[in-house]
């Protein structure tokens, strides 16, 4: 196995998938490590997940892997990163768990149980990581089912994350605004 250092990065340059080389502050290379920052995230938040709900976490992180490889390339369509049902698949569980919560009459702070804040802490990676390939989408082509299961997925986490203290009985904060 070859060394985890290559030194090629050591000027402040990274090589992209399929070739080629640029800044490390480049707008992919900024989407991509976004990306990469909610993807560990979620690895932590699995960690502290029964079974089947850490599962449905690392389906999430394989999607984002190859999201962020496809983020990588600057050749659109190299990698396929979205399955064709996967912004789906995310809608079908929001809708599966929200039958099982309470609607919401207002905002609520993020937080609860530990794996609640790390779900809220996933959540507002993820919205970052959307924000950076908005941004990388104004000037390079990348496929738009990559914004739409971000966007998904940040719903997606927040309903999980109110599933996980209604699991363990704590009752979600409202935001009451600002007092005088």
């Amino acid at each position: 196995m070859p060394k985890i250092y290559t030194k090629t990065g050591d000027t402040g340059e990274t090589g992209l998938f399929g070739g080629g080389r640029v800044p490390k502050d480049d707008p992919r290379v900024e989407a991509y490590g976004a990306l990469d920052e909610a993807n560990s995230a979620l690895g932590l938040l699995a960690a502290e997940l029964e079974p089947d709900l850490g599962d449905a976490v690392r389906s999430v992180q394989r999607v984002l892997f190859d999201i962020g490889a496809e983020l990588a390339s600057p050749t659109p369509g190299r990698v396929a990163a979205v399955p064709p049902d996967a912004v789906t698949t995310l809608e079908g569980r929001i809708d599966q768990w929200e039958t099982q919560l309470a609607p919401l009459r207002q905002f609520i702070l993020p937080g609860g149980s530990p794996p609640a804040a790390v779900c809220h802490l996933a959540r507002s990676l993820v919205r970052r990581a959307e924000r950076r390939t908005v941004t990388l989408a104004r000037g390079a082509p990348i496929n738009p089912e990559i914004l739409k299961y971000l966007n998904r997925l940040s719903d997606w986490l927040f309903v999980l994350a109110r599933v996980l203290n209604q699991r363990r009985g704590i009752v979600d904060v409202p935001w009451e605004g600002r007092r005088s």
